[in-house]
């Protein structure tokens, strides 16, 4: 009987450390198990602060203003890649939840 014991364990833990993994990280997005990515860019603090974001297709910012909300999609183009007047450098963690795209 310890032998089914020692086996259910191990089977225990190979499930736990495989969901470990999001889906997210092995389909090209910054969080693949404990690694941590950032966002650079240029932000003009216009929806004040950011917990974090990322670009998005046709190169859109994605941000959010903590962890308890959904990622809201900057149309208004208070985020850039490049400088310009007005704006200033920003370095964020990533942002790893699928987007939930709000109208500004």
């Amino acid at each position: 009987m310890k032998n089914y014991q020692r086996l259910a364990f191990v089977m225990a833990a190979a499930i736990g450390l495989g969901a470990c993994e999001s889906d997210f990280g092995r389909h090209g997005g910054p969080y693949a198990g404990a690694d941590v990515a950032y966002v650079d860019g240029y932000y003009d603090d216009f929806y004040g602060p950011v917990y974090d974001g990322y670009w998005g297709d046709g190169d859109v910012f994605f941000y959010r203003s903590s962890p308890d909300t959904d990622f809201r999609r900057d149309d208004a183009h208070h985020f850039s890649r490049s400088a310009g007047g007005g704006f200033h450098h920003m370095h964020m963690r990533a942002g790893h939840a699928a987007p939930v795209a709000h109208a500004s």
